[in-house]
């Protein structure tokens, strides 16, 4: 299989669900402001979207949007159990939680990435974040893993977006559990793996 993926991306994601499970997959960088890959190929002409992840398949079935990937890729080691089996009320939480990462997380740092936003909505966004924190925050009070006592995609998933408040300068130091958990998942061999070899800091 092969990855298209950017360094600190939600692609970092996927990278560290096939880590964990063993799968072997080739990376691909891309260039998500030219819009070409690493080997100079249209990146538009893979995915119309522009965004990374895109998980292109020994078939060359191309699969994008990054809950979907990691779901395909625990799927393909169910022994694993990087997500719940297919049917039943735990997968169903699994994809619950993944939609809220994905919503109100991943989505809400987005406009501080723009390096025109304004003060008003820097501010906006933060409250936005650290409201979603504090619920984020109580659960892994009770738990180690967001979803219970094993790791699972979901944690791959707030680790990645989670690292984002570093770079754009949100301040996390009010949610000291969600603090603790970065730093277990960033201790994970497949985490050190992946951030390795995307050179991201903290590898």
């Amino acid at each position: 299989m092969k990855l298209y993926y950017s360094p600190s991306a939600c692609s970092l994601s996927p990278h560290i669900v096939a880590n964990e499970l063993g799968l072997p997959i080739e990376l691909v960088k891309v260039d998500l402001v030219a819009k070409r890959t690493e080997h100079n190929e249209d990146f538009l002409a893979i995915n119309p979207k522009g965004l990374v992840p895109v998980l292109q398949l020994d078939n060359g079935t191309l699969l994008t949007e990054g809950p979907a990937v990691v779901q395909y890729l625990a799927d393909l080691k169910p022994d694993a159990q990087l997500a719940a089996a297919s049917s039943g009320m735990a997968r169903y939480r699994l994809q619950e939680m993944l939609g809220y990462i994905n919503s109100e997380l991943h989505q809400g740092y987005l406009p501080l990435f723009n390096p025109t936003c304004s003060d008003e909505v820097r501010i906006a966004r933060t409250a936005h974040l650290h409201k979603h924190y504090r619920l984020i925050d109580a659960a892994l009070g009770r738990t180690p893993f967001l979803l219970g006592d094993r790791f699972t995609v979901t944690d791959a998933y707030l680790f990645v977006v989670t690292r984002w408040a570093d770079i754009v300068k949100v301040d996390l130091s009010a949610f000291p559990k969600l603090l603790a958990f970065q730093e277990r998942i960033a201790a994970r061999p497949a985490v050190q793996a992946a951030m390795h070899r995307e050179q991201l800091a903290g590898a």
